[in-house]
């Protein structure tokens, strides 16, 4: 191991693990995004109704054992299977490892809504006499409880927690394992996001009471950023963790690198609770780039944050203008490539940045960079140069892959990664 890490040190993925509603590991994913399978499918949700949902379909009992299911919550499970099939993918002895010395941290959107919705449920039936609430409640409702799922069942004494960071936790998730791998805290980051929210009434409720909640007579139709026609968000489940180490640790025991976490990036907005600052989340941008030590004409793909709702599309990509295009509107790179993922499977909430960084990555060495779906109309408001829409899109090489993620409360972030 590095014996003086510091914040020069180079950070590379050599694991990836992932459930999302379209694939529950890399190959799969990547496959439905290159084919245009949407995840998307009709879902019923107490109180709400008969909605849609992007809804993962993973194998809960792979790494967990029923009783450990019942007392954990779906998070856990999410991020358990997505922590273990990372390191199966990182190809580490997990037996030989210093569990002391690995560190879990899981981006959030929100945490425990699930949970005590479900309980409040139950007492209902009993006259919300609360001497039949479930003594599980408050170790499944803590915030650190994704990530401590994952230690208690790989047995890692690390450090854990979890990063509240609305819809850019995902990538939180990834900046704060760099980081404590810089600073010497650990030796692996098992770092990403998970996400829950399909599981509470309340995330569906809030986002139609402001008229941001999608529907579609075709469920695979329904998530359709940057369309004229598009009419919301299409809420998903999810999880993706990768494997961060430095590099000479990665090299030395001759890893598969994914690629090299080279730039990023968190700010906020400070203007308004729901309504993104195209200034602010072009300055993030900008403040990534100065990391890694790159300009926009180097960058070969970006992936947006894009949910789908009027508002939210136009500002991110009057924010890209602002950075990938010069005066005239041309793309200072002809040959930037930029797309969106929550067109196949939803808007994963915590998981969402870290789904849509590796549903990327094979890039790097197929060359191909699969589209954002749905577009019938493209909103004049929301063209950029260099989107590639309903077809993936074949070229020389992809190199550099920058990824936006952004949230309410007007935070936001933006990682980089460059081919090793």
């Amino acid at each position: 191991m590095i014996s003086m890490p510091s914040s020069q040190t180079r950070i590379v993925i050599t694991g990836v693990g992932l459930t999302s509603p379209n694939g529950n590991n890399l190959a799969a994913y990547r496959k439905a995004l290159l084919s245009g399978t949407s995840g998307v499918s009709h879902y019923h949700i107490r109180y709400v109704g008969d909605t849609l949902a992007g809804i993962c379909d993973f194998d809960e009992l792979k790494y967990q054992r029923r009783r450990e299911v019942r007392r954990g919550t779906r998070a856990g499970s999410v991020g358990i299977y997505s922590a273990r099939e990372a390191v199966v993918d990182a190809g580490i002895d997990w037996d030989a490892i210093d569990r002391s010395r690995v560190g879990v941290y899981v981006g959030v959107t929100e945490h425990g809504n699930v949970e005590t919705e479900n309980e409040i449920y139950e007492i209902k039936g009993y006259d919300y006499d609360t001497s039949f609430w479930s003594h599980h409640h408050n170790p499944r409702t803590v915030a650190n409880n994704p990530a401590g799922e994952i230690t208690l069942n790989m047995g890692i004494t690390g450090p854990h927690y979890t990063l509240g960071a609305a819809c850019a936790a995902g990538n939180a998730g990834l900046i704060q394992g760099a980081q404590m791998l810089q600073l010497g805290e650990c030796d692996l980051a098992i770092a990403g996001g998970v996400s829950e929210s399909i599981r509470t009434f309340g995330i569906f409720a809030g986002f139609a009471s402001q008229g941001a909640l999608a529907s579609h007579e075709d469920p695979a139709a329904a998530s359709r950023p940057f369309d004229q026609d598009r009419s919301g968000i299409v809420v998903a489940e999810g999880g993706c963790l990768f494997i961060l180490e430095r590099y000479e640790d990665a090299a030395a025991r001759g890893a598969k690198i994914y690629g090299e976490l080279t730039g990023y990036a968190m700010n906020s907005d400070a203007s308004d609770f729901v309504l993104p600052n195209p200034d602010e989340q072009a300055r993030c941008i900008r403040m990534a780039l100065d990391r890694a030590k790159c300009g926009p004409d180097q960058i070969d793909l970006v992936s947006t944050h894009a949910t789908a709702t009027p508002s939210g599309d136009v500002q991110e990509c009057a924010a890209l203008r602002r950075v990938f295009c010069d005066s005239s509107g041309s793309s200072v790179n002809p040959e930037l490539l930029i797309n969106n993922t929550k067109s196949f499977i939803g808007h994963a909430m915590g998981a969402a940045g870290a789904l849509e960084l590796a549903g990327n990555l094979p890039s790097f060495d197929d060359g191909v960079c699969h589209p954002t779906i749905n577009v019938d109309q493209l909103d004049p408001q929301c063209e950029l140069p260099g989107l590639v829409l309903n077809e993936p899109r074949e070229v020389k090489s992809i190199c550099t892959i920058l990824s936006n993620s952004f949230g309410m409360l007007g935070i936001n972030s933006v990682v980089i990664i460059k081919k090793v």
